[in-house]
């Protein structure tokens, strides 16, 4: 099926949608794979999206894409900082993605996460000791950023006085991603890669740094380690660090942020959390189905001709995957649009599948697993100030910009629990 041209793109990228994309989503899964003419050709339903991320004919390298495909990209190739493993196929991909899990945890650093609760569980309690005094905040900017961009320098080894700097630039870089259809793409691609060239000149000076006096956190480990693969070249450890750097914490933001909006929208599920902790783990699973942080993966392009749901996706095409529309295929899951902790097989793709799945999940997933116990356990009668909250402009990652809250106080740490309605 074709549309007219640019008219899905428009209407996926709109921000008058972001708030609630997913009645664009469910007209979408009508017609599994749709072509927007002369533009994308748009997978919306689960099995179709889910074979591709398995297909080895489906390539994440842009430099697959045919030409006039090509040209409707932000421009990204910047000669400081080259494409991350991300944007590689295999085996280059392979490879780098290998050097790079081998010092983050499992199955080669196994404790490495484990090590870590400690320290994440305390993070999150002097940020919410911070709340003290106030009876409303702004999620976003008190907890939801600080908390994964600080767990994420500091794995990484950056000095915290230079958080705020890769802050704006990490914002900037997230924002690139977004294929926003109505932006000026010159003035975005200036800006983009001006923000590369700043965070690679300060990567090199931190891995020069980390290269004489190596520390204990990761990035001494790229630098340093040796394995049978050998060591990452300078380019190498420089697009694999500000991979870390940006996606280390971008989609945590929007996995708290989200998961706290759903948790206040539900207040029955809040109530038991509090009270049971051990919900957590199936609860932050169903969340990265029901409203996943990576909505879509933009980027994608066959190496052959792809036959799929009766459409032939020519070879050099562009591919969309809208895995936050796959995640609520009715075909795949029952009762989509409901959100339930306690739902069984929840084979979701909120961190995509097959070889490019996420590597920092289990990372993610612990920070989302502490940060919403702590704040359902400690804030006393949390309420909406704004539903729905202003989102980011990014149709990628998206999330709210700000989550304004209200509550009556903190509960202290170890108190007895209490309901959202302030019984015990």
């Amino acid at each position: 099926m074709t549309q007219t041209q640019g008219s899905l793109v428009r209407q996926i990228t709109d921000y008058a949608h972001r708030a609630d994309p997913y009645p664009i989503y469910a007209e979408l899964r009508k017609t599994p794979v749709v072509h927007d003419e002369e533009g994308p050709y748009i997978v919306s339903t689960y099995w179709e999206i889910h074979g591709l991320l398995h297909d080895p004919r489906l390539s994440s390298d842009a430099r697959n894409l045919d030409p006039r495909a090509a040209s409707e990209l932000p421009e990204e190739d910047d000669p400081g900082l080259p494409p991350s493993f991300l944007k590689l196929d295999p085996p280059e991909h392979d490879r780098l993605r290998r050097l790079a899990t081998a010092p983050f945890g499992p199955p080669h650093t196994p404790r490495r996460l484990h090590e870590m609760r400690g320290e994440l569980t305390r993070i999150v309690g002097e940020l919410i000791d911070g709340f003290e005094g106030r009876d409303r905040i702004d999620l976003v900017d008190h907890f939801s950023y600080p908390f994964p961009v600080t767990v994420i320098c500091r794995l990484l080894g950056v000095d915290r006085e230079d958080e705020p700097r890769f802050h704006a630039w990490a914002d900037t870089l997230a924002a690139s991603l977004d294929p926003d259809s109505e932006a000026d793409a010159a003035e975005r691609g200036r800006i983009a890669r001006q923000a590369r060239t700043e965070l690679a000149a300060y990567l090199s000076e931190l891995i020069e740094e980390r290269r004489r006096a190596p520390g204990d956190d990761m990035l001494s480990a790229l630098v340093n380690g040796d394995g049978p693969e050998g060591r990452m070249s300078r380019v190498e450890l420089l697009s694999t660090a500000a991979l870390l750097l940006v996606a280390g914490h971008e989609t945590t933001v929007n996995l708290i942020t989200n998961g706290m909006l759903t948790l206040l929208r539900n207040p029955d599920v809040l109530a038991r959390l509090r009270t049971d902790p051990h919900l957590v783990v199936p609860l932050v699973e169903e969340l990265l189905r029901f409203d996943p942080p990576v909505q879509m993966l933009p980027q994608r392009t066959p190496l052959s001709d792809i036959d799929i749901a009766g459409v032939t996706i020519p070879r050099g095409a562009s591919v969309w995957l809208l895995l936050a529309s796959g995640n609520r295929d009715p075909q795949r899951f029952p009762d989509p649009d409901r959100f339930d902790p306690q739902r069984r097989d929840n084979q979701h793709l909120g961190f995509g599948s097959g070889v490019h799945s996420c590597f920092g999940a289990p990372l993610a997933r612990l920070e989302a697993q502490i940060a919403l116990t702590e704040l359902a356990r400690r804030l006393d009668e949390p309420r909406l100030l704004e539903d729905p909250p202003t989102y980011r402009r990014n149709a990628v990652l998206r999330g709210p910009r700000h989550l304004p809250l209200a509550f009556e106080g903190l509960l202290p740490k170890g108190s007895p629990n209490r309901s959202p309605n302030g019984s015990r």
